[in-house]
């Protein structure tokens, strides 16, 4: 089951990336909260994109919203205990420097680690998903040689576990409610 569940973001994976290990991804799960809503958590306005392009897509996925923020600024990451003020929101993070995740429950860090680094996990409860890390066949103690396979889709997998929320590929298809972030730090 494990590989299965991680598979099931691949799509998503490579939407984001160029081909050749590029990738540049912001993802964020929140449970039982609309497109709108958690759009406004992050302080973006529904409408029309800005001058520059960059904004956030607010998908309404199974068990809440998934947020794709389309830029470089990491607003999502940002703002991950905004979001889950009276639920949960995960967030995972995937650039040229930096690949990770974090968990986070009523506004508190529950949990947040480095995708090549679980062992310096750090949070209120650092633990808490470490079965469905192992299950996910994260590698959680470092002593894998090289990388491990697919670590950006294990975690959004461990997202859509953590939050119960599960963004389809036909959802992602389907239009989102959008917003720009140009009035947003450090676009402003």
């Amino acid at each position: 089951m494990s590989s299965a569940t991680a598979a099931a973001y691949r799509w998503l994976c490579q939407e984001f990336s160029d081909g050749v290990g590029e990738m540049w991804l912001f993802a964020g799960f929140v449970r039982d909260l609309p497109p709108e809503h958690a759009l406004q958590r992050i302080g973006v306005i529904p409408g029309a994109l800005g001058e520059s392009g960059f904004g956030v897509a607010a998908y309404a996925a199974g068990g809440g919203t998934v947020l794709i923020e389309h830029g470089w600024a990491g607003i999502i990451c940002n703002h991950d205990m905004q979001l889950s003020e009276g639920t949960a929101a995960a967030v995972v993070r995937a650039t040229i420097n930096n690949r990770d995740f974090a968990y986070s429950v009523d506004g508190r860090l529950i949990t947040t680690f480095g995708l090549y680094s679980y062992r310096f996990r750090e949070g209120a409860d650092p633990d808490r998903l470490q079965a469905d890390v192992e299950d996910l066949g994260m590698d959680i103690d470092g002593d894998r040689p090289g990388f491990p396979d697919d670590p950006v889709s294990s975690a959004l997998a461990l997202a859509e576990r953590a939050t119960g929320v599960h963004l389809s590929s036909a959802r992602f298809a389907r239009p989102a409610l959008i917003g720009s972030t140009d009035h947003l730090h450090p676009y402003c």
